[in-house]
């Protein structure tokens, strides 16, 4: 119950402030993860051995939550709020996907199936956790009508 309530608050919360919590931040971290993914690599340390399965795994996680959200509180294409968990995959492997070929393109880098497979599963961890919140912030404003 106390979950629930804390789900509802942040609903609430990130629907009266989406251009400052949920656009903006979309827009910049979408700049950080093409950024991040142009640059050469650099030998990085692994502490573990599927560190960087992890780090694309967290990665498409947080972008997921930004793209739900987003597609969620606008109000502009109606088919993607209506077919929100379908349109949220598909444009998230889609950019994973591309994310993936370009890096062909860069020193140091190559494109990864395994990869790609990392950010498509956090990615869907991300939209199952997001429409959880959203799920329960849309019942909150059914019972409350």
């Amino acid at each position: 119950m106390q979950l629930n309530f804390l789900l509802i608050r942040l609903y609430n919360y990130l629907k009266q402030n989406k251009v400052l919590f949920v656009y903006l931040p979309l827009t910049i971290y979408w700049l950080i993860i093409f950024i991040a993914t142009s640059l050469p690599t650099i030998e990085l340390p692994n502490l573990f051995k599927l560190q960087d399965k992890l780090e694309h795994f967290l990665a498409y996680f947080i972008l997921a939550i930004f793209i739900l959200f987003t597609l969620h509180f606008q109000d502009k294409n109606l088919l993607l709020k209506k077919r929100l968990i379908i349109s949220s995959i598909i444009i998230l492997s889609f950019y994973a996907a591309i994310d993936e070929l370009h890096q062909i393109l860069i020193p140091g880098r190559v494109a990864d199936f395994y990869d790609w497979s990392a950010d498509v599963i956090g990615g869907l961890f991300g939209i199952i956790i997001s429409n959880k919140i959203i799920k329960a912030g849309l019942s909150q404003l059914a019972e409350s009508q």
